[in-house]
C-alpha cells in the first residue's frame, strides 16, 4: 500500500515537471500582484515571469517649428539705377514726327540720361502759319526751356498747298513759293544757331503716291541746303524705305534685319517697326553729338578791374566771338587787364585747306646763311636743294654696301 502511494506521488511529480505546472499556475495569477518565485522554480533554474515596468507619466513635447524661407524673386529685366537727365531732345513737326518721337523713346531706352520731349503738332507745316507758326513756336520754345540739348524736326507732309503772301496766293512749288518756303526754313535753322543748340532736320520718306513723293524730293533738297548752311545736320530716310529699284516699299528689313511691315495702309505713316527704323538713323547722330560734346566746359570771361564783374561786351550775345576777332585783328580792347591785353586769347587763323603762302626768303637760303659758304653749305645744297642722299660712311647704319 505504501509502495503504491509512493509511486503515485512520483508519477505526479514527473507529470508536473513535464508540463511546467508551477509556471502555468504562476501565469494564471493576477498581474497586479507582485509574483514571487517558488522554491521549486529556484532549485530547477526556471525563470520567473517578466516584470512589467511601472508606467511613467507621458511628457508632452513641443512641436518643431519650421521656419519659412523668404521667397527669392528672379527678375528678367535688369534694375537700372536712377540717373539724372543731362540731355533733353525735343522732337517737332507733323504726325510723322510724332511717330519718330515714339521710335526715339524705344531707341534711347538704354540711356536714362537722355529724355525725349514730344512737341509734334499733327496736320501742321511751314505753309499754314495761321494754323501753326513753327518759326515762332521754335523761338519761344528755345527761349523758354534752356535745358534743350538737341532739336529734331520732321515735317513737309502737309505743305503741298498754296502759300499766301498778303493778298497774293502763290501756287505750290512756284518760284516765289519756293523762296518764301526757304525763308521759313532759314528762320527755324537760325533760331537754333542763335541759341547754339544742334539741329537735326530729318528728310521726309517716300510715299505711296508718286506725285507726293516727287514733291517731297524737292522739299528734302531745300531742307538739306538750308540746314547745312546754318550749321545743322540733315538725316536722309529715303534709302531705308525703298526697294532695290528706288521705289516705295511698304515692307522691308527692320533694325534687326527681319522682314516686317514698315508703313501703314495709307501709304504715308510708319508702323511701330517703321518708326523704330526711322529713329535708328536719327539715334546714331544724337549719340555722336552727345559723346563728342564737351562736358562741364567753363569759359572764363574777362572782368572789370574796378568792379570785378564781366564787362558789358561779354554780357551781350556773341561777345566772346567779337572779342577774339578784335584781339586777332590787333584792335585794343577796353576793360581787360594788362596781362590779357598783352597776350591775345587766340593767335592768327590759319586755313587747313589750300596752299600756304611762300615766304620771302627760301628755307635753303636761310640755312646757307646760317652755315656759311664752306663745305657744309655745299653739302646742304646737295641734300636739300638737289635731293641727293649723302655718301654712306663705313660702319654707319646707312652703309648697306656689300663687302668685296
Amino acid at each position: 500500500m505504501r509502495l503504491r502511494s509512493l509511486a503515485m506521488v512520483l508519477a505526479a511529480a514527473c507529470l508536473l515537471l513535464l508540463t511546467g505546472g508551477p509556471t502555468s499556475l504562476a501565469q494564471q495569477q493576477p498581474r497586479q500582484q507582485p509574483q514571487q518565485r517558488s522554491l521549486f522554480q529556484m532549485f530547477w533554474q526556471i525563470p520567473g515571469p517578466p516584470r512589467t515596468a511601472t508606467p511613467q507619466p507621458r511628457q508632452r513635447v513641443a512641436p518643431a517649428v519650421r521656419r519659412r524661407e523668404a521667397p527669392v524673386v528672379v527678375r528678367d529685366d535688369p534694375v537700372i539705377p536712377k540717373v539724372d537727365v543731362s540731355s533733353h531732345i525735343v522732337v517737332m513737326g507733323d504726325s510723322l514726327a510724332n511717330l519718330l518721337a515714339n521710335g526715339l523713346d524705344d531707341a534711347l531706352n538704354d540711356r536714362p540720361d537722355i529724355e525725349v520731349l514730344h512737341r509734334a503738332k499733327p496736320d501742321s507745316g511751314l505753309v499754314r502759319s495761321d494754323f501753326y507758326d513753327w518759326p515762332k513756336t521754335v523761338s519761344e520754345l528755345l527761349a523758354g526751356d534752356p535745358k534743350i540739348s538737341i532739336g529734331v524736326i520732321l515735317l513737309g507732309l502737309n505743305d503741298r498747298q498754296p502759300l499766301r503772301e498778303g493778298e497774293t496766293v502763290h501756287e505750290p512749288l512756284s518760284p516765289r513759293w519756293l523762296e518764301l518756303y526757304r525763308d521759313r526754313i532759314d528762320a527755324i535753322a537760325t533760331a537754333f544757331a542763335t541759341r547754339r543748340v544742334p539741329l537735326i532736320w530729318v528728310g521726309a520718306p517716300p510715299m505711296q503716291n508718286g506725285r507726293l513723293s516727287a514733291d517731297l524730293v524737292t522739299f528734302n533738297d531745300l531742307y538739306r541746303q538750308r540746314v547745312e548752311k546754318a550749321g545743322g545736320q540733315y538725316v536722309d530716310l529715303w534709302g531705308g524705305f525703298v526697294d532695290a529699284e528706288n521705289r516705295y516699299a511698304a515692307t522691308g528689313p527692320d533694325v534687326s534685319g527681319q522682314p516686317v511691315r514698315l508703313r501703314l495702309g495709307d501709304g504715308i505713316h510708319f508702323t511701330a517697326a517703321g518708326a523704330r527704323k526711322a529713329a535708328h538713323f536719327v539715334d546714331l547722330v544724337i549719340r555722336r553729338m552727345i559723346e563728342t560734346a564737351p562736358q562741364n566746359s567753363v569759359i572764363a570771361l574777362p572782368v572789370s578791374p574796378e568792379t570785378g564783374a564781366p564787362t558789358a561786351l561779354e554780357l551781350q550775345p556773341g561777345g566772346i566771338e567779337r572779342l577774339i576777332d578784335q584781339m586777332v585783328a590787333g584792335v585794343p580792347t577796353i576793360g581787360l587787364p594788362a596781362a590779357l591785353q598783352a597776350r591775345p586769347l587766340a593767335g592768327p587763323i590759319q586755313p587747313l585747306t589750300g596752299q600756304a603762302v611762300p615766304s620771302e626768303q627760301p628755307l635753303l637760303a636761310s640755312i646757307t646763311e646760317a652755315r656759311g659758304r664752306g663745305d657744309a653749305a655745299l653739302q646742304l645744297e646737295r641734300v636739300f636743294g638737289q635731293g641727293i642722299a649723302p655718301d654712306p660712311v663705313s660702319g654707319r647704319l646707312d652703309d648697306y654696301r656689300w663687302p668685296r
